[in-house]
């Protein structure tokens, strides 16, 4: 039989229990986490899509705790330019995504060879796949000290291989962003919880020194939360930051004034639109796009995140992540209980 039998859950589908807690505020609670070498304040990544991470964000989540993922949608000239930047206001707290291939390598080497970069992100739809685990031994024989997150993957299987080329981070998440496509047209992936509990449990199991970063599926604040007692040592964030005045691209408006409504682009890497603003033939789309409305600044948004995480880490008694983690249980939720957890009295 090809098919698992066992259940396989999303966000949606689990619930944090709450147990006895002696935090009398949630302003107690640490947010600080480890990503190898990366000492971050709270556990928020900028994704690296074009519309999303760019300098001003790599720059602003570095000051605000969290760090940004450079995207690569630019010649690696460009991508230089824009580290020198970050590296010219003092930024250490982020990395650069690279492709894979020949095409990956001359751009990765290019990119360490003439700027101050700590650690790459290899960024591809399939981390388990021969050409990014190439890629990752290439790293860690050519620039040992580089830090290296490679995804994405969903897989005990495809965590296994990745460590044993010498992966620092796992990013963890197929086929559940909010612009993506790839369980409609492809028919692939594994919902996010399930995902990350297999592959924080292999760690455990293994006693592996590496992290996880839990990416896509985020719609809500308490996901962000259940990814992080799931066992994610940071959350990669895309919908939640678009539109922020520290995204890529320029504010439009609609309308006039006064009933005028500002907005920005918002694209999944793999849209129609962000191939043809690459350059690139257009097949294999498996993404969308959008406008979105302006939000303001993205601290806002990370102060949101910080406090809603906050508060669930009180509900379980966790003064930090780790206790988060060890503290945290589930309990399965039906459709009518996701109903249930909607405000329904407006």
């Amino acid at each position: 039989m090809k098919i698992e039998e066992r259940m396989s859950l999303t966000y949606d589908d689990i619930s944090i229990i709450p147990t006895w807690s002696g935090i009398s505020s949630r302003g107690e609670c640490e947010l600080y986490t480890d990503i190898g070498k990366y000492s971050l304040a709270t556990p928020l990544i900028a994704s690296p899509m074009d519309t999303v991470c760019g300098v001003d964000m790599c720059v602003e989540l570095s000051k605000l705790g969290g760090m940004g993922v450079l995207h690569r949608f630019q010649s690696v000239d460009e991508q230089i330019d824009m580290c020198d930047e970050i590296d010219a206001n003092g930024v250490r707290n982020y990395m650069a995504a690279v492709g894979v291939g020949e095409s990956g390598r001359d751009r990765l080497d290019k990119i360490l060879n003439y700027t101050q970069l700590e650690g790459v992100c290899i960024d591809v739809a399939n981390g388990h796949h021969l050409l990014p685990m190439k890629m990752v031994h290439y790293i860690k024989q050519e620039y040992e000290d580089i830090h290296v997150m490679v995804g994405n993957i969903v897989s005990k299987e495809g965590a296994m291989d990745l460590i044993k080329e010498g992966a620092d981070t796992l990013r963890v998440g197929i086929g559940n962003g909010s612009m993506c496509e790839t369980r409609i047209r492809a028919g692939v992936g594994v919902p996010q919880a399930t995902a990350l509990n297999d592959i924080y449990s292999l760690l455990q199991e293994e006693e592996f020194d590496v992290n996880i970063v839990a990416d896509g599926g985020i719609k809500t604040t308490g996901d962000v939360a259940k990814a992080l007692a799931l066992g994610a040592d940071a959350v990669m964030i895309g919908s939640l930051f678009s539109g922020t005045k520290e995204t890529p691209g320029s504010i439009a408006k609609t309308g006039q004034w006064p009933n005028e409504k500002l907005f920005k682009k918002y694209q999944g890497s793999a849209s129609i639109e962000s191939k043809i603003a690459r350059g690139e033939e257009v097949k294999n789309v498996e993404g969308n796009s959008k406008i979105t409305p302006y939000k303001g600044k993205v601290s806002r948004i990370v102060q949101d995140i910080n406090d809603g995480v906050r508060s669930s880490m009180s509900y379980v008694g966790a003064i930090n992540l780790q206790e988060f983690r060890d503290n945290s249980k589930f309990c399965r939720v039906t459709q009518a209980g996701q109903i249930e957890a909607q405000p329904h009295g407006l």
